[in-house]
């Protein structure tokens, strides 16, 4: 008797089977589909990725090595054709490359490149500081100390990446300008910062050497 019940149910359980497929196979397929279709788009796209990628790659290898060559305009130009086509990473990278490659004929056009990178909300604060940096680089033979203190004061912060070289670019930009006060304030914190790289705290030494006695209060 046992079995016979047994059996029953089982009917019971395929007609209520059959009975939920009818009426929900077309959702079931329509979810394996989509399912099926978002992995498939997914790997189209890590493919497409991956080939943009490795296109970029060797252009930029490409442009390097036109600058190595000294062919500067043509790396510019190759450079800035990466900045505006190439993927996220490469983006940037190209963008300094091409103020470097301006910076050989036309420093004033390499300073508006790095002014650009250096104030694009987009671009990474690093990448900011080193556009910054290099920008005052061109500038601290030339521009007031003022200039170059508003420019650079922001990234001698403790934990900043390019504090060291900022503070170098500081302490000559204010001894060319005869300012010795503050020659000796960044001179100083060079000198007191034990991070100090040897070559920046050995023109540090230079620079207090060239500056007169400091007066005895």
């Amino acid at each position: 008797m046992s079995e016979f019940f047994d059996e029953v149910d089982e009917e019971v359980r395929r007609e209520q089977l059959k009975k939920l497929w009818e009426r929900y196979s077309v959702f079931v397929v329509g979810a394996a589909v989509l399912v099926i279709a978002a992995v498939a788009g997914w790997r189209g796209y890590q493919y497409w990725d991956n080939q943009r990628a490795a296109q970029a790659g060797a252009a930029f290898e490409a442009a390097v090595t036109l600058a190595e060559q000294n062919n500067h305009t043509e790396a510019e130009a190759a450079f800035t054709k990466l900045s505006a086509d190439a993927p996220g990473g490469y983006r940037v990278l190209a963008r300094l490359r091409a103020a470097a490659e301006a910076s050989v004929a036309d420093p004033q056009a390499a300073i508006k490149l790095y002014d650009a990178i250096g104030a694009d909300p987009s671009v990474r604060q690093t990448e900011q500081d080193l556009a910054r940096t290099r920008a005052a680089a061109l500038l601290v033979d030339s521009a007031p100390y003022e200039d170059i203190r508003q420019r650079l004061e922001p990234l001698t912060a403790a934990g900043r990446p390019f504090r060291h070289t900022a503070r170098d670019l500081l302490a000559f930009s204010a001894w060319h300008a005869k300012d010795d006060a503050a020659a000796r304030q960044w001179i100083d914190l060079i000198a007191n910062d034990a991070e100090s790289p040897a070559s920046i705290r050995n023109r540090a030494e230079t620079l207090q050497s060239l500056l007169p006695p400091a007066a005895k209060s």
